[in-house]
C-alpha cells in the first residue's frame, strides 16, 4: 500500500520534506489554459470539516510542462499529475502532452471538481478520451455525489480506466454567524475532512465490489485507523487531504499509526487486511495482490 497526497492539498515546491514522505506526489489540478481561481472567499472551516472553492486555480498546462514539472521532478520520486478540462478535447490534448514526459508516472483525471463548470461530456467519455490520447496509466477521480459508483466506476473501466480514486470532495455550504451570508465567494464548495469519510468508505467498499480496479481511497484520512478502514474497504492505497495543511509530519505518524493498528488486529502486513471488510461468502471477488505500479 502507498500513501499519496489527495490532488490540491500540497504543494511539493513549497513542502517537499512532507512531499518525499509519500510514496508519491499527486499535483494540482492543471487545465489547458491558465486560471485564476474563483473570487474569494475560497476556504472555510467548518465544525466538521473544510469548505474550499479553489476553482482549479493553476498556471496552465504550458507553463506545468515548461517549467513546473522539471523542478517536480528533481524533488519527489513519483509523480501523478491531475488533469482537468471543460470538454473531452481539453483531457486528450493534454494527456497527449504528458504522454511523452518520462517524469509523469501516472495521470488521474478529475471528473468531478464541485467548484467549476463539468464538461458536457459523461465520466465515461471524457475517459475514452483520455484513452486514446496516452499510453500512461488513468486513473477515474470519481464524485461521491453519484447515487450509483460502483456504476460509474465499471462504466469508467470499460472506457479504458486503469484505476480509481475515491473520493472527490462533497458540495457543501457553511453560512455567516452574524450575517448569514455564504462564507464562501461562490457560496457552495467542496467539503473535505472528517464528514467525508463514511461517504468515501462506502463508495471504495461498493466500487470494490463491482471491479478489480485498483483504488486509491481518500476522504476524511486523519490517523492510521482510517488508513486501515479504507484497505479494508478495498482501497489498494490511500491519500491524505485536508490533513497536510495543519500537520506536515503527517505521513510519518500515519504510518507509525498504522502499524500499530495492524498489529493490534492481527494482521502481519496491510496486504492480509486488504478487503477484510467484506464477507468471505459474499459474491465479491477480489484479488488480495495489491497491483504494483
Amino acid at each position: 500500500m502507498r500513501l499519496l497526497n489527495a490532488s490540491g492539498c500540497l504543494d511539493a515546491l513549497t513542502a517537499p520534506d512532507t512531499a518525499r514522505a509519500l510514496d508519491a506526489f499527486v499535483t494540482k489540478t492543471v487545465t489547458p489554459l491558465p486560471r485564476g481561481g474563483n473570487a474569494p472567499v475560497r476556504i472555510a472551516e467548518t465544525d466538521v470539516g473544510m469548505l474550499n472553492s479553489i476553482g482549479l486555480a493553476n498556471p496552465g498546462r504550458d507553463s506545468f510542462l515548461g517549467e513546473t514539472l522539471s523542478r517536480l521532478a528533481s524533488t519527489v520520486s513519483q509523480i501523478w499529475v491531475s488533469v482537468g478540462g471543460f470538454s473531452a478535447d481539453d483531457y486528450a490534448e493534454t494527456c497527449a502532452a504528458l504522454d511523452e514526459r518520462d517524469e509523469v508516472a501516472v495521470v488521474e483525471l478529475n471528473l468531478s471538481c464541485p467548484n467549476v463548470d463539468e464538461a458536457p461530456e459523461t465520466a465515461a467519455e471524457l475517459v475514452s478520451a483520455a484513452r486514446g490520447a496516452t499510453r500512461k496509466p488513468l486513473y477515474a477521480k470519481l464524485s461521491p455525489a453519484n447515487w450509483d459508483i460502483a456504476q460509474g466506476a465499471k462504466a469508467v473501466e470499460a472506457a479504458g480506466a486503469d484505476g480509481l480514486s475515491l473520493v472527490n470532495t462533497m458540495r457543501g455550504l457553511a453560512l455567516d454567524e452574524r450575517t448569514l451570508a455564504p462564507r464562501l465567494g461562490t457560496a457552495s464548495g467542496g467539503l473535505s475532512g472528517p464528514a467525508l469519510k463514511p461517504i468515501a468508505l462506502a463508495a471504495v467498499y461498493a466500487c470494490r465490489r463491482a471491479t478489480q480496479l485498483p483504488i486509491v481511497g481518500m476522504g476524511g484520512v486523519m490517523n492510521g485507523r482510517d488508513v486501515l478502514e479504507f484497505v479494508a474497504c478495498g482501497a489498494n492505497d490511500v491519500a491524505l487531504g485536508t490533513m497536510l495543511f495543519a500537520d506536515p509530519e503527517a505521513p510519518a505518524r500515519v504510518r507509525d499509526e498504522l502499524a500499530a493498528e495492524l498489529s493490534a488486529h492481527g494482521f502481519v502486513s496491510v496486504d492480509d487486511a486488504f478487503a477484510c471488510a467484506h464477507d468471505e461468502h459474499s459474491p465479491v471477488r477480489v484479488s488480495r495482490e495489491l497491483s504494483p505500479m
